[in-house]
C-alpha cells in the first residue's frame, strides 16, 4: 500500500480495468492519499471483496471522514442505474450492481461513470486539457474508448455510449478487437498489440514489453507498433473531421511510450484529415489541427466520477 497522509479523505477512487483495479484515496483538495492495485479478480464477485479489503485498509491507515465513492469502469454500463452490465474486457461482468455493493460496504454513497468519460473529466479539470471547451480522451489501455468534452461539457449520448470507438472499423483486414475485425481497438489497445505480436512471433508478451523491445529494434515489436501508430492516427483523422476538438489526449500505452507511437501518428493523422485552412481562432502559430497529448492526470479518473468534480467540470470554473 502507498503511504498515507493524515488529512481527512473526502473520496474513495475505484477504477475498475480488464487487467488491474486500483483503489486510492483523496482528500478535498484532489490530492492523493494512499493507493492500492491488484490484478482483476476472475469474477465480480472476488472483485468487490477485494475492493472493499482495500478500502478497509484505506480508512483505518490514519484517514478521516469519507465523503463518497468515485468508480470508473470500461462501458457499457447504466450509470444511472449503478450497473456494470457487460465489459468486452470484463469477461463475466452481467449487469453487475457495484455502486450498491461499494455503498452497502463504505456506507456513503457511490457514483459509476465510464472510464474514458472520467479520464476526460480529470484531464479537462486537472490535466493535459485544461483550458480547452472541445476535448477528446482515448483510453488506450486494455480496450480502446474515448471520453468527449464538447462545448465545455461531457457528452454522453442518449444512452451513456458515446465514445465507443474503439469500436470503429479501420481496416477490414485488420485483427480483432470489440468484437469485430479491423476495428480501431484492434490495433490500438494493449490487448490489441498483445495479439498482432503472438500472431507474428508465437510469443506472448505484454504490450509493456512490446515496446522495451521496439526500442531495440527487435523486428517484430517494431513492425506491430508502426501498425498501431499508422491507425491510431488514421482514427485520430476521423475525430478530427468529425468533431474538430482543441486538444486529444491520449492514455496509458501512448502515454508510457509517446516516442515510438507519434512519429507515425502525426504523419497519418495529417494525411488522412481534411486539410484545415488556418483560422483566426486558431493559435497564430499554426493551422486549426489539434494539440495531441500524453495524458497527465488519467490516475485522477475514479474521483472524476463523483458528483464534487462532475459538478466543477460541467462548464463553469
Amino acid at each position: 500500500m502507498d503511504s498515507i497522509r493524515t488529512d481527512e479523505a473526502d473520496i474513495l477512487g475505484v477504477d475498475i480495468g480488464g487487467t488491474k483495479i486500483a483503489v486510492s484515496a483523496w482528500d478535498a483538495r484532489g490530492e492523493l492519499l494512499g493507493k492500492e492495485r491488484f490484478e482483476t479478480p476472475s469474477s465480480p464477485e472476488a472483485a468487490i471483496e477485494r475492493i472493499g479489503a482495500s478500502a478497509g485498509r484505506l480508512r483505518s491507515g490514519g484517514l478521516g471522514r469519507l465523503k463518497a465513492v468515485g468508480i470508473s469502469c470500461g462501458g457499457p454500463l447504466d450509470s444511472a442505474s449503478g450497473l456494470i452490465l457487460s465489459p468486452p474486457n470484463l469477461s463475466g461482468w452481467d449487469e453487475v450492481p457495484i455502486v450498491g455493493e461499494l455503498e452497502r460496504i463504505c456506507g456513503v454513497p457511490a457514483f459509476l461513470d465510464n472510464d474514458a468519460n472520467a479520464c476526460a473529466l480529470a484531464e479537462w479539470r486537472w490535466g493535459a486539457g485544461r483550458g480547452y471547451d472541445d476535448l477528446v480522451f482515448l483510453t488506450f489501455g486494455t480496450g480502446l474508448g474515448a471520453g468527449l468534452i464538447l462545448g465545455g461539457r461531457l457528452h454522453r449520448g442518449r444512452c451513456d455510449l458515446a465514445g465507443e470507438v474503439g469500436h470503429m472499423r479501420i481496416d477490414s483486414a485488420g485483427p480483432p478487437g470489440y468484437g469485430k475485425r479491423g476495428s480501431w481497438e484492434g490495433y490500438c489497445s494493449g490487448g490489441g498489440i498483445e495479439r498482432a505480436y503472438l500472431e507474428a512471433t508465437g510469443r506472448a508478451v505484454t504490450a509493456e514489453e512490446i515496446c522495451r523491445l521496439a526500442r531495440t529494434k527487435e523486428d517484430a515489436a517494431r513492425r506491430v507498433i508502426e501498425a498501431s501508430a499508422e491507425r491510431l492516427g488514421a482514427g485520430i483523422a476521423i475525430l478530427m473531421d468529425l468533431l474538430n476538438p482543441g486538444v486529444i489526449v491520449i492514455g496509458s500505452v501512448f502515454a508510457r511510450a509517446e516516442d515510438l507511437f507519434r512519429p507515425r501518428m502525426e504523419e497519418a493523422a495529417a494525411r488522412e484529415a481534411w486539410p484545415r485552412p488556418r483560422n483566426r481562432s486558431a493559435p497564430p502559430a499554426g493551422p486549426s489541427f489539434p494539440a495531441i497529448r500524453r495524458g497527465e492526470r488519467s490516475w485522477h479518473a475514479a474521483t472524476a466520477a463523483a458528483p464534487r468534480i462532475r459538478t466543477t467540470s460541467s462548464g463553469s470554473s
